[in-house]
């Protein structure tokens, strides 16, 4: 069981090579088809002209953008040989929030980058990553920008709270499941939640998953009121060494705007290891 298609959106950002060679570390150890998509911001043409003499900057952008185009192509392309990895690469000058996520429909898995408020290249879309989330109806692994993640899956958390999101996830996610060497399933203030025969939290989705062959343990934390899940997320998957944490991801669209769960938010904005969010 394995992912045989694998998207990465690359940019201009100074977190894509760490990105790319995760993508590439998957992709051989699945064998799978990596197809790179690029994607860069490119302002209107008109928020240059507005101001007089601003005709040049914007002529200028478009060459640094061609020529960082062109560079990571050239990379990409090199370590698809060294790597000896299937792949392609696309670029495309549409929307990102409208041909990423209709691009990840056709892959089994999609690699996107954290935003990064500290890199103005790392901007490609208003609510990028969110967006493909919720809209690409595939799984979406989000890569820190701080970090180095050469490969990923050893220790897998899982975040379950028996909701459709988290079913979606786990299911998404057996390909890792399968090859880590323990996958942790973690639930929070399940207790209150499980029926009285059944006192171990998450011990159902345990079971099922320890089908598949994965080598499972169960882990909870109880009594939480009032602090933030994705923060406690966080700092259990640090506690256990985890480094991958795989969940649900709660949200919905609104006119011009996406509107996410507390969790949601607050791993995309903090997330220290590699997180595999369904929706």
């Amino acid at each position: 069981m394995s992912y045989k298609s694998i998207l990465v959106h690359l940019d201009t950002s100074g977190a894509v090579h760490g990105r790319l060679e995760l993508a590439l570390s998957l992709a051989k150890q699945s064998e799978a088809h990596l197809t790179g998509l690029f994607t860069a911001f490119a302002p209107e043409p008109g928020s240059f002209y507005v101001m007089a003499g601003n005709a040049q900057l914007y002529v200028e952008q478009r060459q640094r953008r061609a020529e960082r185009e062109g560079a990571l192509e050239r990379l990409y392309r090199a370590e698809l040989v060294r790597a000896k990895v299937s792949g392609e690469w696309k670029s495309s000058a549409e929307y990102a929030n409208t041909i990423v996520p209709q691009a990840a429909r056709l892959a089994d898995l999609t690699i996107l980058g954290q935003y990064n408020r500290g890199d103005a290249d790392a901007f490609v879309a208003e609510q990028f990553v969110e967006n493909t989330v919720l809209s690409s109806g595939r799984p979406v692994l989000v890569v820190p920008y701080a970090g180095q993640f050469d490969t990923i899956g050893s220790h897998v958390m899982l975040a379950w709270d028996g909701s459709r999101e988290a079913t979606r996830a786990w299911h998404d996610a057996l390909p890792f499941l399968v090859r880590a060497k323990r996958v942790t399933i973690l639930t929070i203030n399940a207790l209150s939640q499980e029926a009285p025969a059944s006192r171990l939290p998450g011990v159902d989705i345990a079971a099922i998953v320890s089908r598949y062959g994965a080598n499972v343990v169960t882990d909870e934390i109880e009594g939480v009121k009032g602090d933030p899940i994705g923060e406690m997320l966080l700092s259990r998957a640090a506690d256990l060494g985890a480094d991958l944490i795989v969940m649900g991801c709660y949200g919905h669209g609104r006119w011009r705007e996406l509107v996410l769960g507390g969790a949601t938010r607050s791993i995309l904005k903090s997330m220290t290891v590699p997180v595999l969010m369904s929706h």
